[in-house]
């Protein structure tokens, strides 16, 4: 695995943080949605039925293609997953696309956001993770920047409260004394036969993590980007195509498309740039935190490609989007990365 010098660490203990118990909170309430809908699955039968073509391997390295029959609870631990999602992307080296630049990225711990964070300490960039209560997940994070040399701090907390967003990009800007790169990631996923079974309650946490995390970080952040500088925003194939079983998530992932848009128009004089990837399935703790055991061993099987993605497949698209030498002339759009055809 590619590394370089290490600069000097920034470490900051979630203990010392004034917003680090709210994500236990949030947790025990998305624990008890959870709870709730796995009662109503148990009484469903499995539909059982097997992908009819062999799965694609078109990538640098060969992927898994079988995924265990494994539930976790909310919010849901990478360390707890019995098989580890691929995320150091061995084959990819870095070329100084982001060096010396600041990145902030909520649901960093784990998954997509993990990934993320890799590669772009391996481009040259020190990252703020921002999550919610998974500690040990975020420790690893840590732990992988830093082995590329980058610095790393990690700050828990709530992204639905503006006040801790705000404290959040403090911290990262005085940690590295900019911010150039804003990563919205975090997410809040919970399917549900129909529209009847989703509870006030559950809408207005999908709502209020998807959406509103993402404007509160992208509000804060913005005073303190200046040209040059991007956001990236994590959509779904769901909200191109919509999803019969997520139907909450679904509505936040288009306006999550449609906020990309919008702050593009609304910075584009500034000089800065604003993207969004709309990943398809991708084995990360988000779907066995979700889904019944049975239905996770059958994840991704429904795309073209009849597999799920491993984050280092879509990690490189955020370094694309984050990079003025890559994409410098690029705003506004969302890019598909669903191993399927047509998704837009």
């Amino acid at each position: 695995m590619p590394t370089k010098t290490s600069r000097k660490t920034a470490q900051t203990s979630h203990s010392d943080r004034p917003h680090a118990d709210d994500g236990e909170a949030v947790a025990v309430k998305q624990r008890r949605i959870q709870s709730a809908q796995d009662r109503e699955d148990a009484k469903k039968p499995s539909s059982g039925k097997p992908a009819d073509k062999a799965p694609v391997q078109a990538g640098a390295s060969r992927q898994p293609v079988k995924l265990p029959a494994q539930h976790i609870e909310k919010p849901g631990l990478e360390a707890e997953l019995e098989l580890k999602p691929k995320f150091l992307a061995p084959y990819y080296e870095g070329s100084h696309k982001l060096q010396d630049s600041a990145a902030l990225i909520t649901g960093g711990d784990s998954g997509i956001g993990r990934a993320v964070a890799v590669l772009f300490a391996r481009e040259g960039a020190d990252v703020a993770i921002v999550y919610l209560n998974e500690h040990e997940d975020a420790e690893e994070t840590r732990r992988c920047v830093e082995a590329e040399g980058g610095r790393c701090v990690l700050i828990p907390g709530d992204v639905r409260d503006p006040a801790f967003c705000r404290h959040a990009v403090d911290q990262a800007v005085k940690a590295f004394g900019k911010l150039d790169v804003l990563v919205n990631n975090a997410a809040f996923q919970e399917h549900a036969e129909s529209i009847e079974d989703i509870t006030d309650e559950r809408f207005d946490e999908t709502l209020r993590t998807n959406v509103y995390g993402y404007f509160h970080m992208a509000r804060a952040a913005l005073p303190h980007m200046g040209k040059g500088g991007a956001i990236i925003n994590t959509g779904s194939v769901t909200g191109l195509e919509g999803s019969a079983h997520l139907l909450d998530y679904s509505t936040t992932k288009g306006a999550i498309h449609a906020f990309t848009k919008s702050l593009a128009s609304n910075v584009l004089q500034r000089g800065i740039r604003v993207n969004a990837v709309a990943p398809g399935p991708v084995w990360t703790p988000l779907n066995p935190a979700d889904s019944p055991a049975e239905k996770v061993a059958e994840f991704g099987q429904n795309t073209d490609m009849r597999r799920a993605a491993q984050p280092e497949e879509l990690s490189p698209a955020y370094v694309f989007l984050a990079s003025p030498a890559c994409s410098g002339y690029i705003t506004g759009i969302v890019l598909p990365v669903t191993g399927s055809v047509g998704a837009i």
